[in-house]
């Protein structure tokens, strides 16, 4: 992705987890910066509203990614009805803080089959197409929680994680048929699942801030778009630390019994 100019006006996107938080706000983005955009998320009101106030811009799709046979299917709509994906990016997610006095691995499966298993699903609707048109690229939101294991985020970070080694296992290979891959790990932004949490978030930016910043980041030529660079740089050096000083600095995140 480069610097809007009048030969990629009218390029199409699709995103999902689209009618709210991050994918909305990267949907609006590349709206105004003359992209077609395919919007997904089980919020089918939400998206048509979102698409008749951008008529022949914005074309809602609703979509539950955890259903595989509809999320090829509706890939394979998008290409037929408007032409080749230029770029995919799959923001469908969902959180659950976890504790060990309510440990659920229902919880767990629950977060995976969304977080994992659809990402890879609508990962599935567009690489066969993009492969054999040897272009196209594919962006798929993760979390700084899936670089270290923090109180709290371990079903969701567990699930960021996988994320974060799937997409570096896959790029090179993708970069190979002329697919471009990135891992998008952003801190944390206000969206309708922070809202959930009842804990101070440091360096907590807006929704528009962090489409500002993936949109940035697709013009960069790097694997990872990570932000906000405060919240990037405190998980880097904390994954650096030894356990012993690691565990000394998680403590201090529990929550009082």
């Amino acid at each position: 992705m480069h610097e809007t100019s009048s030969s990629e006006t009218g390029k199409l996107a699709w995103i999902t987890g689209a009618s709210t938080g991050i994918g909305r706000a990267v949907a609006e983005r590349l709206v105004r910066d003359g992209w077609r955009v395919a919007v997904s998320a089980r919020s089918a009101d939400m998206l048509e509203a979102f698409a008749a106030a951008h008529p022949g811009r914005v074309l809602a799709y609703p979509l539950d990614v955890t259903d595989r046979e509809a999320t090829l299917t509706v890939g394979d709509r998008i290409r037929a009805e408007h032409g080749p994906i230029d770029l995919a990016l799959f923001s469908a997610g969902t959180y659950k803080r976890d504790s060990v006095r309510q440990f659920d691995s229902r919880d767990l499966a629950t977060t995976i089959n969304l977080n994992v298993l659809g990402t890879a699903q609508a990962m599935e609707a567009v690489i066969p197409a993009m492969v054999a048109r040897r272009s196209g690229e594919i962006a798929v939101i993760a979390s700084v929680a899936g670089l270290v294991g923090l109180p709290g985020g371990g079903f969701y970070g567990a699930t960021k994680a996988a994320l974060n080694n799937l997409c570096q296992s896959l790029a090179p290979e993708l970069a190979r048929e002329g697919v471009r891959l990135r891992i998008i790990n952003p801190g944390f932004v206000e969206t309708p699942l922070t809202a959930k949490n009842d804990f101070p978030m440091p360096f907590l930016i807006s929704s528009e801030q962090a489409a500002d910043a993936i949109v940035a980041g697709l013009k960069q030529d790097r694997f990872e778009i990570i932000f906000p660079w405060k919240m990037a740089l405190a998980i880097k050096l904390l994954s650096l630390l030894p356990y012993g000083l690691f565990f000394r600095v998680t403590r201090r995140m529990l929550r009082k019994p």
